[in-house]
């Protein structure tokens, strides 16, 4: 009894904060040292039927070498979001700092590139940010994208339309 219970505790605590896992969907070579634009998928783990395209640049070896920069890649990043499915709306942030959804490390240790959602209730509209976060000399370089939720059928399990009613515009 004692090992389902664990079992059942473990599963839940896993489900409470699963951060978005990436999947590269594609790679174009940006010159003949091997610098790349990569091309990565994320599916929202609290808005299912959401998917963010997040572009980057890496740097290849030969790069980090000729810069003398090792240990880190370029603030710069893209982001489209679309619907990909029916949309279930979780228990997500509400308020205005919003939710980080994706993080990933862009240098041995400080940067990280970042996409968070905030929901905008006037316009029913999920927005995705990507920006890099560091310890200082924090990048103003950033991406934005929406997800109007106007006119799709989008079912709340918590927040502005729960208990079961879908929106439909």
């Amino acid at each position: 009894m004692n090992r389902a219970l664990s079992a059942a505790a473990l599963t839940v605590a896993s489900m409470i904060s699963v951060p978005a896992l990436a999947e590269v969907v594609g790679k174009v070579r940006t010159d003949w040292i091997g610098n790349d634009i990569v091309v990565e998928a994320i599916e929202d783990p609290k808005v299912q039927g959401v998917t963010c395209y997040l572009t980057y640049f890496e740097r290849s070896l030969i790069d980090r070498l000729q810069q003398g920069n090792w240990f880190e890649d370029p603030s710069n990043s893209a982001i489209a979001c679309q619907t990909t499915g029916p949309v279930t709306v979780g228990d997500i942030d509400l308020d205005r700092n919003g939710e980080e959804v994706f993080s990933e490390g862009r240098s041995m240790i400080f940067k990280k590139l970042v996409v968070n959602r905030f929901y905008d209730r006037h316009n029913n509209t999920l927005i995705y940010l990507a920006h890099t976060r560091q310890v200082q000399q924090g990048s103003a370089k950033m991406s934005i994208s929406t997800v109007p939720l106007y006119g799709v059928q989008a079912t709340w399990t918590k927040g502005p339309l729960s208990s079961g009613l879908k929106s439909a515009g």
